[in-house]
C-alpha cells in the first residue's frame, strides 16, 4: 500500500499501515484518487520538527475528509486510530494532522528529525517515507516567515498510488478527474497551467507575451521575498534608484573625482564611487554616479556609454542596486574615517558638495573622447574637461600613457 507523492522539490514515496490504520489509509488513498491534495502548499514547515501539507486553503483551517464527500457534512471529519507501537521515532513518519482528537480531516505532516515521541498518543501514524529522503532533507532548509510558511512556495504538483487495497465506493467513479496523471508521475494534471509556484486559470487566456512576463514577475518576486528574508534587501517591494548610474569597464587609475568632474556636465552630482578592494585598495573597476535628478541620470546613460576614459571604453547602466542607500553609507562611511568624504579637500567630514574650501589640489585637464554611437554619431567628438585631480593621480596617468606609447 503505497503512494508517490510529487512535488516541486522532488518525489516521496509513503508505505502506509493499512492493516493497523484502515479508516485513515482509506482516507489519504481516495483523497489521492479524486486529487484532492494537487497543488496543495506545504504550509507549515518547522525545521527539525515537522512540515505540514494537506490544506487546499493553505492556511491550516481547511480540509475536508473523503467521507464528506461521500456520506455528507456530518462526516467531515472521522476518529483517531492510536496504536501503541505506531510511534514517531524516525524521520519520515507520516501521520495525521487533526483539530483535536476524533477531528481528523485531510491535512496530514512528515516528521524532519527522529525522536518525536512527545507526539506519541496524540496524533494517529498512518505511513512512513520508503524514498525521497533527500526531497525531505530539501523541504527542511526551506526560508520560513515567523509563522513558519516557506518563503518560497513547496507545493504538491500531484499524487499517484502505487498501490490500493481498498475498493472504490461507487460514489467515487463521479469524483475521480478524466485527466488523472495514475502511472503517469511525469505527466501534469490537466486542471490549471502550473507556473512553477503559482497558477493560472485556464480561462485567464493568456497570450505568450502576457504568459512569459507573468513568469518573469512571480519569479522575480520570489527571488526578492527569499533575499529579503536572508537580510540582503530591506523589503522585497524596494526599486533601485532612478538617479544613480552603474559605470563598469574603467580604467584601474580611475578616480573618483575624476568621474565627477566628467559627470557633472549633465547636472549636479552627488556622489561618485569608484568600487575597491576592502583590503588592498585596489580599484575593482566599476563605480556608481548618484546625481541629483533623474533627468540629468538619464542624459548621462544616453551620452556616456561606450565613452573612453583613460584609455579605456566603459559601459553605463541604469543602477540595480538597492542594498544600501547612498546617502547614509557615505556618511557611515566618512564617521568611520574610511577615506570617502570630500574629494575636494580630504575632509572624511563632508561630501564634495557641501564642500566650502575649495579644495586645494590644482586644476588640471583630461580628455574623453566619445563615440555616441548610441545616437548614430560617426566619428565622434572630443570633451575637455576641467576638474581636480590630485598629483598622484595625474603621475599615474602620466606614467600609463608613456608606457602606451612606447607599446
Amino acid at each position: 500500500m503505497s503512494v508517490l507523492i510529487v512535488t516541486n522539490l522532488g518525489d516521496i514515496v509513503i508505505d502506509l499501515y493499512s492493516n493497523k490504520c484502515p479508516l485513515t489509509c482509506k482516507n489519504f488513498l481516495k483523497l489521492c484518487k479524486i486529487k484532492y491534495y494537487n497543488g496543495c502548499l506545504f504550509h507549515t514547515v518547522q525545521k527539525d520538527f515537522t512540515a505540514q501539507t494537506g490544506d487546499p486553503t493553505a492556511t491550516g483551517l481547511g480540509g475536508d475528509s473523503i467521507y464528506k464527500f461521500l456520506y455528507g457534512e456530518h462526516a467531515r471529519f472521522f476518529g483517531d486510530e492510536i496504536h501503541l507501537d505506531l510511534k514517531h521515532l524516525k524521520t519520515g513518519t507520516v501521520a495525521r494532522a487533526s483539530g483535536g482528537k476524533n477531528l481528523n480531516a485531510s491535512q496530514f505532516y512528515f516528521t524532519l528529525r527522529d525522536d518525536l515521541d512527545y507526539l506519541d498518543g496524540k496524533h494517529t501514524v498512518f505511513g512512513e517515507i520508503a524514498e525521497g529522503f533527500d526531497t525531505l532533507i530539501r523541504i527542511n532548509k526551506a526560508y520560513v516567515d515567523s509563522k513558519n510558511r516557506p518563503y518560497k512556495n513547496i507545493r504538491i504538483k500531484h499524487t499517484c498510488i502505487l498501490e490500493d487495497p481498498f475498493d472504490d465506493p461507487p460514489q467515487l467513479a463521479e469524483m475521480i478527474p478524466g485527466a488523472s496523471p495514475e502511472g503517469k508521475p511525469n505527466e501534469e494534471v490537466e486542471v490549471d497551467v502550473r507556473l512553477e509556484d503559482d497558477w493560472v486559470p485556464m480561462d485567464a487566456q493568456l497570450g505568450a507575451h502576457e504568459l512569459e512576463e507573468f513568469i518573469r514577475e512571480k519569479a522575480s518576486h520570489s527571488s526578492a521575498v527569499l533575499l529579503e528574508s536572508m537580510g540582503d534587501i530591506p523589503e522585497a517591494e524596494v526599486k533601485p534608484p532612478d538617479n544613480v548610474l552603474f559605470v563598469c569597464k574603467l580604467h584601474p587609475v580611475t578616480e573618483d573625482e575624476d568621474l565627477h568632474t566628467i559627470f557633472s556636465r549633465f547636472g549636479t552630482v552627488i556622489s561618485a564611487d569608484v568600487i575597491r578592494d576592502f583590503k588592498t585598495g585596489d580599484s575593482l573597476c566599476y563605480a556608481f554616479i548618484e546625481f541629483e535628478d533623474e533627468e540629468a541620470c538619464e542624459q548621462a546613460y544616453f551620452k556616456m556609454d561606450n565613452a573612453l576614459i583613460d584609455d579605456r571604453r566603459i559601459h553605463v547602466d541604469f543602477s540595480q542596486s538597492v542594498s544600501k542607500l547612498w546617502s547614509q553609507f557615505r556618511q557611515k562611511d566618512s564617521q568611520k574615517g574610511k577615506g570617502n568624504g570630500c574629494f575636494k579637500c580630504g575632509s572624511t567630514d563632508h561630501v564634495a558638495k557641501d564642500c566650502e574650501g575649495g579644495g586645494g589640489n590644482q586644476a588640471s585637464k583630461f580628455i574623453v573622447k566619445d563615440q555616441n554611437r548610441q545616437h548614430g554619431g560617426g566619428e565622434g567628438y572630443d570633451m575637455v574637461f576641467e576638474g581636480d585631480i590630485s598629483e598622484k593621480t595625474k603621475k599615474e596617468k602620466r606614467e600609463h600613457n608613456h608606457k602606451t606609447r612606447q607599446r
